[in-house]
């Protein structure tokens, strides 16, 4: 596989769009919204203002935004962190007030993703992929100490995932109900859809030489939708052969496959089995990040790799190695939490030094031992021995879809499971009885295919 040169948008890699186009995109959500409530407001004359507007057969949202309102209201501690988020928040926030924040779901869940085009002030126009909107919404206001305490709160999540669901539910159904759009309506070559020119060429960033069509297994390559039924049928479409991800055999069971077509984040040795994984190296914490697994204490000593998906990448779990699976589970966790910081870096690619977007990249260790995850042990062949899959859903991804079970003999290559809907990441874990040297372009920000060759490995 030949070397993907690093990019602007590498360590993004299409979670945040550029500013132009982010800056856009939340305006145009936020006025949508404003005039929303505006009108709502001007037929419930007799509501005062600052009162939570409550459920009731004309709205004011639509069922699964109404139903997280209501949980947040109800609970005076959610509502007092969340009015302190608008209090705390970057002056670069769009976002009013919570009110308006819900009138902005309301546009959201009720669409799937789409395209946005955006206007330079030379006039000229960019278009970028808005693969998970709801986490555009809250990027900023995730940077906050009260965002902190609030989007970790296991009530505050339960009541995210039940909003969540909603929408994935909607996102996987081909004939959802009037007056809902198809959910595949944004498949389209118009200038937000995802089959546009434009929108195509980004899709195609990380294909080497080939096109989508001749990459993925389209259901109709001649229809403009190329045949997904759904939007989620979209994002966790497969390859249209096996050997466009070829495997390369080491002769033995020496190499270490990729699990995840995704970008490099991290590699640590000596990873212990307690450690401060809220500060700011957010140092990998096994006993945390496999939720107190007995096999934890295997590791200790052992290497972790971490790897990002862009919410275009192929969403399916690879085995990166031969051998039988020994346990499988799924961690609830947290979809919008992230480690407040200081904002971007002043090697940050894309933002400039202090800009607080981009949390949630940023906090990608700790999301290991966070968010909502799929766990995946494997007892590999020698020399490797028993190893780790670690599927992190980040944000919008509230399903870890697994694909295998306890006792299932795992081939490499053979899927594991699949994320549904939005971006993600990965971790591979291994002990610390085996050497690992990493293969050419396995570094920070490098775009790697699945099934690659990720390293070698000899027993100590």
């Amino acid at each position: 596989m030949p070397l993907v040169p690093k990019s602007r948008l590498s360590r993004f890699g299409g979670w945040l769009p550029s500013s132009v186009v982010l800056g856009s995109y939340i305006k145009c959500h936020t006025d949508r919204a404003a005039e929303r409530y505006a009108r709502y407001r001007a037929g419930h004359p007799d509501i005062p203002k600052g009162v939570p507007l409550s459920s009731c057969a004309e709205g004011p949202h639509v069922p699964s935004v109404q139903a997280f309102a209501d949980a947040i209201n109800a609970d005076p501690v959610m509502r007092g962190l969340f009015d302190k988020i608008f209090l705390q928040v970057s002056p670069l926030n769009q976002v009013p007030n919570f009110d308006r924040l819900l009138f902005m779901l309301d546009g959201v869940v009720i669409q799937p993703p789409s395209y946005h085009i955006a206007t330079y002030p030379d006039g000229e126009e960019i278009g970028e992929p808005i693969g998970v909107p709801i986490y555009l919404i809250f990027d900023i206001l995730s940077n906050t100490s009260a965002a902190h305490d609030l989007f970790r709160m296991d009530q505050f999540n339960v009541a995210m995932k039940q909003l969540l669901d909603s929408w994935g539910t909607y996102l996987a159904d081909p004939n959802p109900p009037a007056p809902l759009p198809p959910s595949n309506s944004s498949l389209n070559d118009g200038p937000e859809g995802w089959f546009s020119p434009t929108a195509l060429k980004s899709l195609e960033t990380n294909l080497g030489d080939l096109t989508f069509d001749e990459t993925y297994d389209c259901p109709d390559p001649d229809a403009v939708n190329r045949g997904f039924a759904t939007w989620d049928a979209f994002f966790t479409r497969n390859f249209s052969s096996d050997k466009l991800r070829p495997i390369i055999d080491s002769g033995g069971n020496t190499f270490i496959y990729n699990a995840c077509e995704s970008t490099v984040y991290r590699k640590a040795e000596n990873v212990q089995l307690h450690d401060q994984f809220w500060l700011k190296a957010q140092k990998y914490s096994l006993h945390d990040m496999l939720d107190g697994h007995a096999y934890a204490e295997q590791f200790v000593g052992g290497t972790v790799y971490q790897a990002f998906l862009s919410p275009s990448d192929y969403h399916r779990w690879h085995s990166p190695v031969n051998g039988t699976v020994v346990d499988t589970f799924v961690v609830p966790g947290t979809y919008y939490a992230v480690l407040p910081d200081s904002g971007a870096e002043a090697d940050d690619p894309n933002l400039k030094p202090g800009d607080p977007h981009g949390g949630l990249i940023r906090s990608q260790g700790w999301l290991t031992v966070a968010a909502a995850r799929a766990v995946i042990f494997i007892q590999a062949d020698d020399p490797i021995g028993l190893m780790c899959f670690m599927g992190v859903g980040m944000c919008e991804v509230s399903t870890c879809q697994l694909s295998v079970k306890e006792g299932d003999p795992v081939k490499i290559g053979q899927e594991l499971g699949m994320f549904h809907f939005g971006g993600s990441s990965n971790t591979l874990i291994f002990r610390p009885s085996i050497k690992i040297t990493w293969a050419e372009g396995v570094e920070k920000d490098r775009h790697r295919w699945i099934n690659s060759v990720l390293g070698l490995v000899t027993a100590l």
